[in-house]
């Protein structure tokens, strides 16, 4: 199952679930989260559920599955939303997405990135200081003020 394939379901056994049920299936592993933090990542277009003609979310195991990579990318690779979007992206239009250093991310048959992939070291590569404030994406004064503190 890609975490990009939005809205199919995983297994044949599989009832979508509402938003409630989604919370409950994810609350183990991601204990802060709330409905309200679901509901900013749909509004963020990064889930796309489907809607009961009355307005409900129905979320199918795919969207769980989804959920789940955005949050754990967040809590442990702490990559921005920006990011995330983009690896989604690229899953969706079936391309080979790329960590936040540009390398490619190695993808298990079911379309997930796999261990290997986060436990991979950074290099020890030197940076200007102009190429640290392009890819930092900040400016001189908050790089002199994280200087400043050490």
């Amino acid at each position: 199952m890609a975490v990009g394939d939005r809205g199919t379901g995983g297994a044949a056994s599989f009832d979508r679930l509402g938003i409630g049920k989604v919370l409950d299936e994810l609350l183990t592993e991601f204990p802060d989260l709330t409905i309200t933090k679901i509901r900013y990542l749909e509004s963020e277009g990064l889930l796309e559920p489907e809607r009961t003609p009355s307005g409900y979310r129905k979320f199918s195991f795919g969207d769980v599955e989804r959920l789940r990579f955005i949050l754990r990318q967040q809590r442990d690779a702490f990559w921005p939303l920006s990011h995330i979007r983009q690896v989604l992206d690229d899953l969706d239009n079936g391309r080979v997405p790329t960590d936040q250093t540009g390398r490619h991310l190695s993808l298990a048959e079911d379309g997930l990135p796999t261990a290997e992939t986060f436990s991979e070291r950074p290099s020890r590569e030197r940076l200007s200081r102009e190429d640290l404030l392009e890819q930092a994406h900040i400016d001189d004064t908050l790089l002199d003020e994280i200087e400043a503190h050490g």
